[in-house]
């Protein structure tokens, strides 16, 4: 099975969560899923180093990684993901939506409202849980 190893940020704007929304995918337990922005770790880069690319790449945002927040094994059916998310902030919610169709920026507390991709959820799970 396909093993991908990507880098998420949870980034924050003053007491908001930035949640963007997957475009339609053949996947169906993927498509349209609302997730933290992210991406792969190309070959050669740092965790933190692919998190500011794809951030870049697919938001033109710049943000400031904080730290590490949680790892995520999960298994799809056509692939196995590792998830290593990092707490992030920006300045402002501004952003171009690249590779996503809707973003929402969302209080912690209104995170569960979404319809998260599997691999997300302990993130929300985890937020949820320490306020």
């Amino acid at each position: 099975m396909k093993k991908i190893e990507v880098a998420a940020g949870v980034i924050f704007c003053e007491d908001k969560v930035l949640c963007v929304q997957r475009p339609k995918n053949k996947l169906h337990y993927i498509s349209e899923k609302f997730e933290f922005p992210g991406g792969k770790i190309e070959e050669g880069e740092t965790r933190e180093e692919a998190l500011k690319r794809e951030l870049f790449e697919e938001l033109n945002i710049s943000s400031r990684i904080r730290s590490h927040f949680l790892t995520v094994e999960h298994k799809y059916p056509d692939f196995e993901l590792t998830m290593h998310s990092f707490k992030c902030e920006v300045e402002s919610q501004e952003l171009i939506l690249k590779e996503h169709i809707d973003q929402k920026w969302l209080k912690i507390n209104d995170l569960t409202a979404l319809d998260w991709a599997a691999a997300d959820i302990p993130i929300v799970d985890k937020l949820v849980s320490n306020g």
